[in-house]
């Protein structure tokens, strides 16, 4: 696996793939890589000859108030791990090569950005928007692979790409899970043992508010009590629990059609996201 810092020479190895008619995939990451990550590599690696992986500790999508200073960095050990996986090239850039002196733009997309973790994150998927589509001009790939954990992200991103023609394939991938149903995530690892054993009850009350909702419940009374369920299993505060439209991410008072149930807990300083798909009930 080639290791490079700089747009120029990624351009230069993508440049070269091309004029041999290789296919080029990219996996944007920030690192503290886990085997979610890698399911993207090896999805990445099923549609295209060559895969490219990034990793970028993005200042620009944290708040103020965020974990930016604490978030885990591990290069050694995700490059070995990238390594194992099949990518072919990791692009290691600086934040100065990323954002030079002087940078002033910023990519902010409506609608799919409002509500969930757009209310409680300001800003957050402008730095998402912005550092993505950097990454896609820099790598100028024919796909672009992310977890579905991150569904609202996702969301924002084929927005994006499509409203600004980029003419780049986006591949949502399913969601990694540890034994307990929990989502892989890298902030998992700042949860103490005994938050540990509560977060397992995050995706069971999910499932169980998705099957509720499935199967002709009231979705504001499902939804309520499974916000009550997550408080009682040892969660501090849970930001939502909200059933939305799969496409446009709208809220969604009946399940009417396509459906996509969200949640937001937080355990201590840790806070954990989740999504399910839900399906409409059958006449």
């Amino acid at each position: 696996m080639q290791i490079v810092r700089t747009v120029a020479d990624l351009r230069k190895t993508v440049n070269d793939w091309r004029s041999a008619g290789l296919r080029v995939a990219l996996v944007p990451t920030m690192g503290a890589l886990h085997q979610g990550h890698l399911s993207l590599v090896e999805a990445a690696r099923a549609r295209a000859d060559r895969v490219v992986a990034s990793i970028f500790v993005n200042p620009k999508q944290f708040g103020p108030n965020e974990d930016l200073s604490r978030y885990p960095r591990q290069e050694e050990k995700d490059a070995q791990m990238l390594e194992g996986a099949g990518c072919d090239v990791l692009f290691l850039p600086t934040v100065e090569e990323m954002y030079p002196e002087g940078f002033a733009t910023n990519i902010s997309v409506s609608g799919v950005s409002s509500g969930l973790c757009g209310d409680d994150r300001p800003g957050h998927f402008d730095g998402v928007a912005t550092v993505v589509t950097k990454l896609l001009n820099m790598a100028r790939p024919d796909i672009a692979i992310f977890g579905e954990k991150d569904f609202q992200q996702l969301a924002v991103i084929r927005r994006f790409v499509t409203d600004l023609n980029m003419g780049i394939e986006i591949i949502g991938a399913p969601i990694v899970r540890e034994a307990d149903g929990l989502a892989m995530s890298s902030r998992n690892a700042y949860l103490s043992a005994e938050q540990r054993a509560i977060a397992g009850a995050l995706p069971n009350v999910l499932a169980q508010v998705r099957d509720q909702i499935a199967g002709g419940a009231d979705v504001a009374a499902a939804l309520a009590s499974g916000t009550q369920a997550l408080l009682e299993a040892g969660f501090a505060k849970v930001d939502y629990l909200e059933l939305r439209d799969a496409a446009s991410l709208a809220p969604l008072p009946a399940l009417d059609r396509e459906a996509r149930l969200f949640v937001a807990a937080r355990l201590g300083t840790t806070r954990l996201i989740d999504n399910l798909a839900v399906q409409p009930v059958l006449a």
